[in-house]
């Protein structure tokens, strides 16, 4: 079983700087693509950054440009640095990741519990 625990939400006036950190534990081989998503009230969920286990990376064209998103392959953590925050930008944001548990198998999807991030106009 794998868990993955997210921190760092809260609230930040519009313009400020907030960074989520993402954490997998459990039974890992290798850990593939690593992301963040986010789910704002009424609206289906979204991606917001992913980075592959080299370091590639894609943003939602939203954000592009004001979060970063970076990881530790060695600790299995995933890291997003959000900066000039918008009140749009408030959500729900779930890190994801794709984890190998034995070599005699494939990827598997898991998603942490989610964390707030609010941002007052």
């Amino acid at each position: 079983q794998v868990q993955l625990v997210e921190s760092g939400g809260g609230l930040v006036q519009a313009g400020g700087s907030l960074r989520l950190s993402c954490a997998a534990s459990g039974s890992i081989v290798s850990v593939n693509a690593m992301g963040w998503y986010r789910q704002a009230p009424g609206k289906q969920r979204e991606l917001v950054a992913v980075i592959s286990s080299g370091g590639t990376t894609n943003y939602a064209d939203s954000v592009q440009g004001r979060f970063t998103i970076s990881r530790d392959n060695a600790k299995n953590t995933v890291n997003l640095q959000l900066n000039s925050l918008k009140p749009e930008d408030t959500a729900v944001y779930y890190c994801n990741a794709g984890v190998r548990h034995s070599y005699y198998t494939g990827y598997r999807d898991y998603w942490g519990q989610g964390t707030q991030v609010t941002v007052a106009s």
